[in-house]
């Protein structure tokens, strides 16, 4: 490959992308960054100004006037960070709800036209060579490590087993029952969940799975039950398990949950001390012998109601 491949690939695509805005009504009456910073505030309650930065690589100032800018217009919000007094979060309004759900409706609607015009048994192999870019370039130096969390697409639950039963056996020894512990988990969910009180997390990073998180229904009324929790060795200490464990808490306090309880083991430290920044507290330890190990199991619970004050 060279310069001149790229750059020809470049000025086709971008050609391209200029079509399905013919007549510059996509992202209008915004510019294609604002149109960026709502989508990703979309996507979740809320978010701290300095992710949102790191997530679209904006200058700072550069985000700071598009925020004024929408707040004075009533599209967000922006107040201290749940997670760090230090710093700021932003959340849409309402309004602002309102005009990202515009400008999501007309990109599904220019991308489903684009996609029309592809015949139904070329378009695995043109999602297969999106995928390849992304892995490729998304993994060179000097690249983003923060990762995205996603849904899970086909087949990543399948890999939450595969992770989850590999890693715990390679780092703490736990035989094969565990593995059938996860399966079961994941084929319930799989099998009858509710997909507006229910959801799983796949954090990706250069393009490839690196953690997990699920958040499921507890048989307590109005509990939910984080499970799962995971992150690749080589993806830690990029804040993803906070990212998935702050997923797990907005989202349950969003569909009305009033706790968040999990079950963990005294030996899983680093999960444990996500846990505590979080502000989960333990209220019960039992010793139990389990996946070919004496262990200690533990039960944590979030009050939401008091860690959204």
């Amino acid at each position: 490959m060279t310069v001149q491949d790229v750059r020809a690939f470049n000025r086709f695509y971008t050609g391209l992308i200029g079509a399905l805005d013919h007549g510059r009504r996509l992202y209008a009456p915004y510019t294609l960054t604002e149109s960026r910073v709502l989508h990703e505030l979309a996507q979740v309650p809320h978010l701290d100004a300095v992710d949102l930065r790191t997530l679209l690589d904006l200058d700072a100032g550069y985000l700071s006037r598009i925020l004024n800018k929408f707040e004075n217009a009533g599209l967000v919000e922006r107040g201290p960070s749940r997670s760090d007094p230090r710093r700021r979060s932003v959340r849409l309004t309402a309004p602002g709800r309102a005009a990202a759900g515009l400008l999501e409706e007309r990109a599904r609607a220019s991308v489903g036209a684009l996609l029309d015009t592809v015949p139904p048994a070329d378009r695995p192999r043109l999602a297969e060579a999106m995928r390849a870019i992304q892995d490729i370039l998304g993994a060179r130096p000097g690249g983003s490590h923060e990762g995205v969390l996603r849904e899970p697409r086909p087949g990543d639950l399948g890999w939450i087993v595969q992770r989850n039963a590999a890693l715990y056996a390679a780092e703490y020894g736990w035989n094969a029952d565990y593995e059938g512990l996860v399966a079961r988990i994941v084929a319930d969910f799989a099998q009858d969940h509710d997909p507006h009180l229910e959801r799983v997390w796949i954090a990706e990073r250069a393009g490839r799975p690196a953690g997990c998180v699920m958040c499921v229904r507890d048989e307590a009324p109005g509990a939910a039950r984080l499970r799962l929790l995971l992150v690749e060795p080589e993806a830690r200490g990029h804040g993803i398990g906070d990212r998935l464990v702050r997923a797990v808490i907005d989202f349950a306090r969003g569909v009305g949950y009033r706790e968040l309880v999990l079950w963990t083991n005294d030996v899983l430290g680093s999960a444990r001390r996500i846990y505590q920044r979080h502000g989960f507290v333990l209220v019960a330890e039992r010793p139990h012998r389990s996946f070919g190990k004496d262990l200690v199991g533990q039960d944590w619970r979030l009050d939401l109601h008091e860690s959204g004050t």
